[in-house]
């Protein structure tokens, strides 16, 4: 009996190898019959659902998904400031200038010029132009503040009235879908699929496709005449 008893406290130490001792053991382990039930509600839950990745990676996997499927502007649906889907399936036969704008950066008054730009083009063609403004945190830390923040800061600075989006990042693992084609389908200097730094610039033709891509540099007064051009198309 004294054999069975010490082979029996050894099989169960094992079980309790995370508490101090066997009284610092929830209840739950205090009977075998307890155990053992604990046990098939564990198998069961592997065998139900062997492979169900972590949130993260099912929103990766997604993004991925939408990528490869992804043929035009159009099939794309990034957050708006609130988080809600927006349908870019709605911009269909309009011209779309998309940039990747910063609150704290030397080219943020490009706010201004972009807004300028935006009047202008919209007194000639009021329903078939739109610009899309997507901030950006990730060259300089130059846009932390939240999307409420962003969203005031460009209204009350800038009187911004074109559409600014949720933050989201442009490279990297995190890149939004929409950034990660436009990198595929209009690359930068010698191939590179990369956004160099903030208020670079897509210009999107009525057919969905990238018609010109352009650097920060780039002064968006200077792109007006390019999307005349594009718009008479």
């Amino acid at each position: 009996m004294q054999l069975l008893a010490a082979r029996s406290s050894r099989t169960a130490r094992p079980l309790h190898h995370a508490f101090r001792s066997s009284t610092d053991a929830p209840r739950y382990f205090s009977t075998p019959t307890a155990i053992s039930q604990l046990q098939v509600q564990t198998h069961r839950s592997r065998r139900l659902h062997p492979s169900t990745p972590p949130a993260p990676a099912l929103g990766i996997r997604r993004s991925l998904e939408t990528m490869a499927s992804a043929t035009t502007f159009y099939d794309f649906k990034p957050l708006d400031k609130k988080g809600a889907e927006v349908d870019l399936s709605a911009y269909k036969g309009k011209v779309v200038l998309v940039v990747n704008t910063a609150s704290k950066c030397g080219f943020t008054p490009q706010f201004g010029s972009l807004e300028k730009l935006y009047q202008s083009i919209k007194e000639k063609y009021p329903d078939q132009f739109e610009i899309l403004g997507f901030p950006c945190n990730q060259f300089g830390s130059q846009d932390p503040g939240t999307d409420e923040e962003i969203q005031s800061f460009c209204q009350v600075n800038y009187g911004v009235t074109f559409p600014v989006l949720k933050k989201i990042d442009v490279n990297g693992s995190n890149a939004d879908p929409l950034w990660e084609w436009m990198k595929k389908e209009k690359p930068g200097i010698m191939g590179l699929k990369v956004i160099k730094w903030n208020f670079e610039k897509f210009l999107v033709g009525k057919d969905g496709m990238i018609k010109g891509r352009w650097a920060s540099t780039t002064k968006p007064e200077s792109l007006e005449a390019t999307i005349l051009e594009e718009l008479k198309k």
